[in-house]
């Protein structure tokens, strides 16, 4: 299920650039981004994780670097059934993580150092059994792919703003409706993958660690700790808001627009109720 959301994603935003490309150069500009999209599309496939990766400067870590993270995570591993993921950390403050990967081959866990500060390792479980349930779905694919599109979606945006369309020109308002419509349509691709995914993962995650109240006071110590510091680098990247566990976004009221995890509160109640 999860290839094809993937697929007509990617259909989706193929139709998005030939658009955009017609109303900026008609025929020419049409075939010009069909040719970008399918360039794109190719690259979002095999680099989308890549790039996750690289927008949070992550650093891999393993056995020796962080031995009780790595272990953590192979051991949950297993008990979902998957190959154990690579491992890596963020350098930030504020508790957070996410996973990435086309498939649970090339799947890779990635936490903040404020995450290991602030949780204890059942909740710590927790998380990783979360993210590792977006493994075993396969969301990874999806999210990744969503978010290298979204950023892409945005640029778009941006660059009609100063390109000239048919005719001599699609004018400064109808450049400026395209540079307002395409980032607002790239949080619609985020917030139409994200929330129903969300409570899944928590669902399954529960049930892989065996324990729903260890996520659910990790997610309660997480949106406690969240408001106090920022992600830096998820507030350059607002496209990448939508694979981690918690919205990282917070530092300008704008980031409001790129909401796409449903609120914290009711993911909390829902994992109370199956430990009832």
């Amino acid at each position: 299920m999860a290839t094809l959301r993937t697929g007509v994603l990617m259909a989706a935003i193929t139709a998005l650039f030939v658009a955009v490309g017609y109303i900026l150069a008609g025929a020419l500009g049409m075939f010009v981004a069909f040719a970008i999209a399918v360039t794109l599309n190719g690259f979002a496939y095999w680099n989308s994780d890549r790039l996750a990766l690289a927008a949070h400067d992550a650093v891999e870590v393993d056995a020796s670097s962080a031995p009780e993270l790595v272990h953590l995570v192979a051991d949950l591993a297993v008990k979902a059934g998957l190959p154990p993921p690579r491992v890596f950390l963020i350098d930030a403050a504020q508790p957070n993580a996410f996973a990435t990967g086309r498939n649970p081959r090339h799947a890779a866990v990635v936490a903040t150092t404020g995450l290991l500060r602030a949780l204890t390792r059942e909740e710590m479980a927790g998380v990783v059994a979360h993210e590792l349930a977006h493994i075993r779905n396969r969301d990874t694919l999806l999210m990744t792919v969503a978010a290298t599109f979204a950023g892409a979606v945005a640029m778009l945006g941006s660059f009609s703003y100063f390109a000239r369309g048919r005719d001599g020109g699609i004018g400064p308002v109808g450049a400026l409706v395209l540079a307002l419509l395409a980032p607002l349509g790239a949080a619609l691709i985020q917030m139409t993958i994200s929330r129903t995914r969300e409570f899944e993962a928590d669902r399954i995650g529960a049930g892989i660690c065996g324990e729903p109240l260890w996520l659910a006071a990790a997610l309660a110590k997480i949106a406690a700790f969240a408001g106090r510091s920022d992600l830096e680098r998820a507030e350059t990247h607002p496209a990448t808001a939508h694979l981690f566990i918690f919205n990282p976004l917070h530092a300008r009221s704008f980031d409001r627009l790129f909401a796409t995890h449903p609120p914290v509160e009711e993911r909390i109640a829902a994992l109370q109720a199956m430990a009832r």
